[in-house]
């Protein structure tokens, strides 16, 4: 049976297509360009993962922390979209800006605030879906987006590659080759985002008020006592702190992680490329067996999926073996994410997503804090990258038996 998406729905997925690009490159050509001014300026393989390891922390906790009270406050009716375009330009700007610095220390900074901007134009990018679609069409339209951001970010990105390592035959320095694959990136995430821009219309808010920060933040109180009554909610949103973590640290750290131990960069490079290639249809499969089979037993195949991916992660030694493991990463990576946003929009108010897709916000990026903050301070204090790595298998265990225990309470209701 053909599935076909509505103008809103295809506005809507292109966005996904665009902030992926740099999402891409964020998993990818960055850590590695990371590393070659980490060199230059002396730090050593570990201190190279184990900063980079901080830098996406610290972006992931300030958006952890903004983000319940942006989300709450673009609820307001009329507020959506203007603090949408804000977060979108500040990652833009952001990306172009990466291009010219060449010191460690400030590459990381713009960094820092680059990823500020891209997470939290994505919260209200997810928010932003019970206005596009309706309830039955959610799963099938969350997992067309990720889908389609996995495929399409791959042009972007493949024309980057071809002018980064390139470079020499082209006849101009690496710097200014990044600085082009940069530019590249953000152009293609603004021009993905114009259609969404143009068409999106905000049909579930909360009427403004003469103070409206104010307002929100007392939203965002009763909100908090709200998830503390509703165990659905709450137990969906405890589990999901605990499961994210591994696939955000994942994706966050995995050529860091491969460069720590030393593998070819242009094998990295491939082989994630190839987790895009395969994400594709694997997404596409999660949400039409959605129309099938429950979204919590989905959710359930990918959590014990990605627990036995981190587990072999942990004895990852060679290319091949970071062959193995971005295929099966690209074949569940996808289906967790838009089956974890499509049932959240599900349980939640539609006139409230905004600020509750900023409290979920808190537990995926907090565990994102927690999981690149564990796994850079383990390999410094043991000296051995693989420990680190290791860590995250309990993660998903966790998430895994408070998953099961939402589910339940959900049957019971």
């Amino acid at each position: 049976m053909s599935f076909k998406l509505t103008k809103e729905e295809r506005n809507w997925i292109l966005y996904d297509v665009g902030n992926s690009a740099f999402v891409l490159l964020i998993s990818t050509i960055i850590p590695i360009y990371f590393n070659y001014l980490a060199g230059n300026a002396g730090l050593s393989d570990v201190e190279y993962l184990a900063y980079w390891g901080y830098a996406v922390s610290a972006a992931t906790l300030v958006v952890a922390l903004m983000g319940p009270i942006c989300g709450t406050l673009a609820d307001t009716k009329g507020y959506k979209k203007p603090i949408f375009i804000i977060s979108l330009m500040i990652g833009a700007v952001g990306c172009i800006s990466l291009g010219f610095a060449k010191n460690w220390l400030l590459f990381l900074i713009i960094f820092i605030i680059a990823k500020m901007g891209l997470s939290g134009s994505i919260i209200f990018y997810d928010s932003m879906l019970s206005d596009v679609t309706v309830t039955e069409r959610m799963d099938q339209v969350s997992s067309q987006g990720y889908a389609w951001g996995y495929i399409g970010s791959c042009i972007p990105f493949v024309i980057s590659l071809i002018i980064v390592l390139g470079s020499d035959a082209i006849g101009i320095p690496m710097d200014t080759a990044m600085t082009i694959a940069f530019v590249i990136t953000a152009l293609w995430w603004i021009c993905m985002a114009l259609p969404l821009l143009k068409t999106y219309q905000q049909k579930h808010y909360v009427e403004k008020k003469a103070y409206a920060i104010k307002e929100s933040f007392l939203r965002l109180g009763k909100t908090f006592q709200n998830v503390r009554r509703e165990k659905k909610v709450f137990l969906f949103l405890l589990a999901f702190f605990f499961y994210i973590d591994g696939v955000y640290t994942i994706i966050d750290l995995a050529t860091a992680y491969g460069s720590a131990l030393g593998l070819n960069s242009t094998g990295l490079l491939l082989a994630l490329l190839a987790t895009q290639i395969v994400a594709f249809p694997c997404s596409i499969i999660f949400g039409r067996l959605a129309q099938k089979y429950e979204s919590e037993k989905l959710i359930m195949v990918c959590l014990v999926a990605y627990f036995f991916i981190t587990v072999f992660a942990m004895f990852l030694k060679t290319q091949l073996h970071f062959w193995i493991l971005a295929i099966f990463v690209g074949m569940f990576q996808g289906g967790i994410q838009a089956l974890s946003r499509s049932y959240f929009t599900k349980i939640i108010p539609p006139n409230q997503s905004g600020e509750y897709f900023g409290l979920m916000d808190i537990c995926g990026k907090g565990a994102s804090f927690i999981g690149t903050a564990i796994v850079g301070v383990v390999s410094q204090l043991t000296g051995d990258i693989n420990k680190g790595v290791g860590m995250l298998s309990l993660m998903f265990v966790m998430g895994i038996l408070i998953f099961r225990c939402a589910v339940k309470e959900d049957w019971s209701k």
